[in-house]
């Protein structure tokens, strides 16, 4: 196999880490994990594993864009003929056979720089918003826009476009894959097994705190490359602002004057959109079960995504550093 490198993050990923960790350091490849400040014993867990582990300054903020562009460069440090790389996050497990899949893609495909496979949720039945993440995931195969945490990149093109942004708190993946494509470069989904996850969501409020993150992460990307030509995330953004703001708010503000009538009207409203993201979603060939369930949180999220949109756009307008909106539970060694 051609040199490749692995860059596991994380922060208090207990025994996530260790699973992770374990996937990996049997395959022949160079691990580097960086520890983003962990109280839980991480670092003392990988280094007896074995691996080369990085600690991140505690002086500078958190981001997961940061951990990676750290781990990459100490990754060329310790081994400088890697073409190329797998980012895997430490909740997640690389499944038997995917580094080798991924290698063969990007050797077959000069053109793609980004390779990524089905990440599932390992754990769906656990609780609803693991089945969410699961469905989440399942995107379309071929050519696609974006990849998620999991990923296997050409190093040419990181050095060539600049690796992540460590500013960004969220959605610093899809904002690397704009550069990216933007440089030449194709990013590839393709039909094959590659991580398993364990998100470990069990409270509405971790479900409410991960979409205030997505929220925040399209407000970002949207006004970094909204101007683009591809108009990056702006429908998205603007989506958001309708349902999850607009209309909310004009609805409450008039139910003294329409006697509570615009109070239906608005449910009556959110009951119709679950209803058209239903009918498209089907699409997909999930369980009807599944896809209400996705239809229906997807116009809930539409709230916390608002609160994601204006908390960013706050930050932006006073110039304050973004911080981490985490929603895992810490676990132990």
């Amino acid at each position: 196999m051609q040199p490749v490198g692995i860059v596991v993050i994380g922060r208090n990923e207990g025994d996530r880490l260790h699973d992770c960790l374990i996937s990996v350091i049997s395959e022949s490849v160079t691990v580097v994990y960086v520890d983003s400040g962990s109280t839980d014993g991480s670092l003392a867990l990988a280094q007896s594993l074995g691996v080369h582990v990085v600690k991140l300054d505690l002086s500078i903020p958190f981001t997961a864009a940061r951990a990676r562009n750290v781990g990459f460069e100490y990754l060329l440090q310790v081994k400088s003929n890697i073409e190329f790389i797998q980012f895997v996050d430490g909740d997640c497990r690389v499944v038997e056979g995917w580094l080798e899949v991924a290698v063969g893609e990007l050797l077959a495909q000069p053109e793609v720089v980004v390779v990524c496979g089905r990440r599932r949720e390992e754990f769906p039945t656990y609780s609803i918003y693991n089945r969410l993440c699961d469905i989440e995931w399942d995107t379309p195969l071929g050519e696609a826009k974006a990849c998620g945490g999991d990923s296997m990149m050409r190093v040419s093109a990181l050095k060539k476009v600049g690796v992540f942004n460590p500013t960004l708190i969220a959605g610093e993946e899809p904002e690397l894959c704009v550069r990216l494509r933007q440089a030449g470069g194709k990013v590839l989904r393709i039909d094959a097994e590659m991580t398993l996850h364990d998100a470990q969501i069990t409270h509405i409020s971790q479900w409410w705190k991960r979409s205030q993150r997505a929220g925040h992460a399209y407000a970002e990307g949207s006004w970094l490359h909204g101007y683009s030509p591809e108009r990056h995330w702006v429908k998205e953004s603007r989506s958001i602002w309708l349902w999850g703001l607009l209309v909310p708010v004009l609805a409450i503000a008039s139910a003294w004057l329409t006697s509570g009538l615009s109070i239906v009207f608005l449910v009556m409203i959110y009951i119709l959109l679950v209803y058209r993201i239903y009918q498209s979603t089907l699409q997909r060939g999930l369980k009807s079960k599944d896809t209400f369930l996705y239809s229906l949180f997807c116009v809930m999220g539409k709230l916390p995504q608002a609160q994601g949109q204006i908390q960013f756009h706050i930050s932006r307008l006073l110039k304050k550093q973004r911080t981490l909106v985490e929603y895992k539970k810490v676990t132990s060694n």
